[in-house]
C-alpha cells in the first residue's frame, strides 16, 4: 500500500491522507490550510490525483483544517461516499456552507478592488451551491461499527475526545493474504474535559499516524483552568470593561459556555458577578452547532449528562444571548458597560471577531482571551507574541488590552497525553507517522517517542510518499516538490500587503489626503520590508 501526505506534514492544518491500496484510491480527511496569505495559496492548488478517481473518503471529524477543501474536492469531480460519525455529518452540513460563505464574501471584497484597478477577477476556491452537493455524498457511521469496503480492506471510527463526532480510524488492511492495522489517531482530545467524553483505548496496531500539535509541551495548570477562566472573567467585569473570547464556533465556545453555566449554579459570588452581565456568542456558526449539540446528547460525559437529568442544559447559561443578524453584530460595538463576547473564528483571520477586536483592542479595561491554538502568522498568534500594534480591515490598532491565553483549553492532548495513550496499548506499533504539527514539535515528540518505546520515527514532509505492507518494511519517496516554506511565503505575503499600502498611498498623495500618522505607518511598513528583504538575502 502506498500513502502520501498531501498536508497536515511538518504543518498543523490542511489534514490530508492519500492511499492507494489492492485497487482502491481513498482519503483520509481531505481538510483545509489555515494561518495566512501564504497557506490560503495551498488551498488553490490542483489535487495531485484525480478526484473522479477516488473511492471513498474517511472524515475524522468536523474542523475545516480537516474537512474544508471537501466541497473543491468535489467541485472536481469526487462523487464517493464520506464516511463518518453522525455528528459530523450534522456539523459539515452547518459548517461547510459557513466556509463556502467566508470564501465567497473575501473574493467579492478583493474583486471590487481589482475591477477598479482593471485586473482579472479571481474565482473562489468553491461556492455555496458546491458545499451544499457534496452535502450528498456523506453517511453516517456509528462508534464501534465495522464498515467493510471489500474482502481486503475494513475500518473502524473510535471516539477520539476532540470534539462531538471526533474519531480515530482503525484501518485494517489485507494484502498478499496477510492481514495488518493502520490507527489514525486524527486529533486526540484531553481527558477530563467537559462535555466530551475520554479518547478511546486501542488495543494496538503496525502503523501509527499520531498528531502532535502539542507532542513538545505540557498544558499548564489543566486543574486550574476553569477557575482561571471564571477568575479572569471576573476581574474584567469588576474594572468595567468586557471580555472578548476568539472561539472556534463548534467544540471551544460550548466548552466555555459550560464552564460558565456550571459555576451560575453555584450561587456563588463569582456566580452572582457574572450574572449581572450580558453575555453573547456572535457567531451564526456557533448558534446552529448548539442545536446540533442538542440533538446529539448520547456524545455528552456522565457529568453533562447528569445535568439533563436534572433539566439544566448546560450548554445555555441563562444571560447567553445568541447573536444572529450584521446589524445585532455590529450593535456590539456601541455597547456600553461590561459584557462577555464569544465570536469566532477562534485564530482571528475572518469572521466578526475582527470586528470586536477592532472596537475593544485599544481599550485598557477590556481582555482578549484565547482558549484555543494559535497558528503562526494569523491574527491571533501575533497578539500572543505580544505584537503591539495589529493591522486590521487596513487600519493599524493599538493593542492596550490585556491579552490571556489558558492553553489547557486546547482541544488537543499534549505530549504527556499522547504518550499515556500509547502506553495503554497492548501491542504497541513499530512505525509510527507523526502528523499535524509544527516541525520543532514533530522533532522533540519523536525523540520522545524514541526514548520512551524505541520506535522507528518517521516525519513526513508534504508530498512524501511512503510504500508499507504486512512486513512493515517502509520505503520513502516524494510525490511532488515541496512549495516554499511557509516562512518565505509569508514574507511574499506581507511584502504584497506592503504593495498596497503604496498604492493606496500613491493615490492619496495624488488627491493631497494623506495624514502624518499615516505617512508613519506606511514608513514602519517600509522599515520592516526592508528587514525581510535582508533576511531573505542572508538566507540565500
Amino acid at each position: 500500500m502506498k500513502v502520501t501526505f498531501l498536508g497536515a506534514a511538518q504543518t498543523v492544518t490542511g489534514s490530508c491522507y492519500y492511499f492507494e491500496c489492492e485497487g482502491k484510491k481513498f482519503l483520509i480527511d481531505c481538510g483545509m490550510f489555515q494561518g495566512g496569505h501564504a497557506e490560503d495559496e495551498l488551498n488553490f492548488e490542483v489535487f495531485p490525483f484525480n478526484p473522479s478517481e477516488i473511492d471513498f473518503m474517511i472524515l475524522s471529524h468536523a474542523h475545516i483544517d480537516h474537512s474544508g477543501r471537501i466541497p473543491k474536492l468535489y467541485k472536481d469531480g469526487f462523487r464517493g461516499i464520506i464516511y463518518t460519525t453522525d455528528a459530523t455529518v450534522d456539523l459539515c452540513s452547518i459548517m461547510l456552507p459557513d466556509s463556502a460563505h467566508i470564501q465567497e464574501s473575501d473574493v467579492e471584497w478583493k474583486n471590487k478592488k481589482r475591477k477598479r484597478e482593471g485586473r482579472e477577477e479571481l474565482k473562489p476556491l468553491y461556492t455555496i451551491d458546491d458545499a451544499y452537493a457534496c452535502l450528498d455524498l456523506f453517511s453516517g457511521v456509528k462508534y464501534e461499527e465495522v464498515i467493510e469496503i471489500d474482502s481486503n480492506l475494513r475500518f473502524v471510527l473510535k471516539d477520539a475526545g476532540h470534539m462531538l463526532g471526533s474519531a480515530i480510524v482503525e484501518l485494517y488492511i489485507t494484502e498478499n493474504e496477510k492481514e495488518y492495522k493502520l490507527v489514525f489517531s486524527g486529533d486526540l482530545g484531553n481527558r477530563n474535559v467537559p462535555i466530551l467524553k475520554d479518547p478511546s483505548t486501542i488495543d494496538g496496531c503496525d502503523y501509527l499516524f499520531i498528531e502532535s500539535t502539542y507532542g513538545d509541551r505540557l498544558h499548564e495548570d489543566v486543574e486550574n483552568k476553569s477557575k482561571r477562566l471564571i477568575r479572569i472573567i471576573c476581574d474584567t467585569i469588576s474594572n468595567g470593561g468586557k471580555v472578548i473570547i476568539p472561539s472556534f464556533a463548534v467544540g471551544r465556545t460550548q466548552e466555555i459556555l459550560y464552564e460558565i453555566a456550571k459555576v451560575l449554579t453555584t450561587g456563588s459570588d463569582e456566580a452572582k458577578l457574572i450574572q449581572s452581565v450580558e453575555i453573547f456568542v456572535d457567531s451564526p456558526l456557533a448558534t446552529s452547532a448548539s442545536g446540533v449539540y442538542k440533538k446529539h446528547i448520547d456524545y455528552f460525559d456522565e457529568e453533562a449528562a447528569e445535568f439533563i437529568k436534572k433539566g439544566i442544559y448546560p450548554l445555555e447559561p441563562k444571560n447567553l444571548k445568541f447573536v444572529r443578524t450584521a446589524d445585532e453584530s455590529k450593535m456590539l460595538n456601541d455597547y456600553e458597560g461590561s459584557c462577555i463576547i464569544i465570536s469566532s473564528s477562534g485564530m482571528c483571520e475572518a469572521g466578526r471577531i475582527k470586528h470586536h477586536l477592532k472596537h475593544n483592542l485599544w481599550k485598557k479595561n477590556n481582555t482578549i482571551l484565547f482558549v484555543g491554538y494559535q497558528a503562526p502568522n494569523t491574527l491571533g498568534r501575533k497578539l500572543l507574541d505580544g505584537q503591539k500594534k495589529v493591522k486590521i480591515f487596513g487600519e493599524e490598532i493599538e493593542v492596550k488590552a490585556k491579552i490571556e491565553y489558558i492553553e489547557a483549553y486546547s482541544g488537543h492532548a499534549d505530549k504527556n497525553g499522547l504518550i499515556k495513550w500509547i502506553d495503554s496499548m497492548k501491542n504497541k506499533p513499530q512505525q509510527v507517522f507523526i502528523v499535524h504539527g509544527e516541525k520543532e514539535s514533530q522533532v522533540e515528540f519523536a525523540q520522545e517517542l524514541k526514548r520512551n518505546f524505541d520506535f522507528d520515527v518517521h516525519i513526513p514532509a508534504r508530498g512524501e510518499f511512503y510504500v508499507i505492507g504486512p512486513e512493515q518494511i517502509v520505503t520513502k519517496d516524494r510525490l511532488f516538490s515541496e512549495s516554499p516554506s511557509f516562512v518565505n511565503l509569508s514574507i511574499l505575503a506581507q511584502i504584497e500587503d506592503i504593495e498596497d499600502d503604496l498604492n493606496r498611498l500613491k493615490e492619496h498623495i495624488k488627491s493631497a489626503s494623506v495624514s502624518p500618522e499615516r505617512l508613519n505607518a506606511i514608513n514602519s511598513n517600509l522599515e520592516e520590508l526592508r528587514y525581510l528583504i535582508s533576511l531573505a538575502l542572508n538566507d540565500y
